[in-house]
């Protein structure tokens, strides 16, 4: 039996070493590449200004924080839901960061790197050449975004399960593993929507040279007016 957490985080900004810190941490505990229904989630005082620019992106103000705990109130229960399991996130380096900085000023170890999968290193290898941002691949994979207004880490969690799921090969593995339901839930508002023809886009053959080629071919013969710059083509 196999033991993930996915995981993700929101902050004030976008360095922890320039002093920005963590204001919601959610994990969701996955087993054999399915969620169990088991997480942790928190938002945290960050005792700091929240940038404008990263408010914008998950709607959280400092307001809206207080009288919420600091790190270390919640840091034990944090590192006993993770335990020593592989922990995955979108984009590793951001979220170990954050967590790692945050451990550091409670004087605790940071977790190690091997400890992290990151899905979007995966992606880049399953889908090269493609936009790979979790919008991305929802859209790409079917995955609902009809609940998620503005970015959270619980629904961004969740959402990166269910990504995390088709990158380790989708239904097919779930119906290996004989613990997918009928009607696949990722949680109280995400769900699988149904697979279309072709549920995941087969990755480009041209090489990066040809498509500059034929980038540079396009641009030059119909400038403005060519169809295939409207799709990034």
């Amino acid at each position: 039996m196999a033991r993930h957490i996915v995981l993700d985080t929101e902050t004030t900004g976008l360095d922890p070493r320039t002093g920005h810190r963590l204001i919601e941490i959610a994990c969701v505990e996955v087993v054999d590449y399915i969620p169990t229904g088991k997480s942790f989630h928190e938002y945290v005082h960050p005792d700091r200004e929240i940038d404008p620019d990263a408010e914008r992106v998950h709607g959280i103000s400092l307001a809206s924080l207080h009288g919420k705990p600091r790190f270390p109130e919640i840091v034990e229960r944090f590192l006993e839901f993770v335990g020593e399991d592989p922990i995955v996130a979108h984009n590793a380096p951001f979220d170990r960061g954050f967590v790692n900085a945050e451990l550091s000023r409670c004087g605790l170890a940071p977790t190690p790197d091997h400890q992290w999968i990151d899905t979007l290193v995966l992606a880049k290898k399953k889908f090269p050449g493609m936009y790979n941002s979790l919008d991305a691949l929802c859209k790409r994979m079917k995955i609902s975004l009809a609940a998620r207004d503005k970015h959270g880490a619980l629904i961004d969690a969740e959402l990166l399960a269910a990504v995390y799921l088709e990158l380790q090969g989708g239904k097919e593995r779930a119906l290996d593993l004989h613990a997918a339901p009928a009607a696949r839930t990722i949680g109280p508002s995400t769900l699988a929507a149904p697979y279309g023809a072709r549920p995941r886009p087969l990755a480009p053959r041209c090489t990066i040279d040809e498509r500059t080629a034929h980038e540079l071919f396009v641009r030059g013969t119909l400038k403005d007016k060519a169809v295939w710059l409207k799709f990034g083509l």
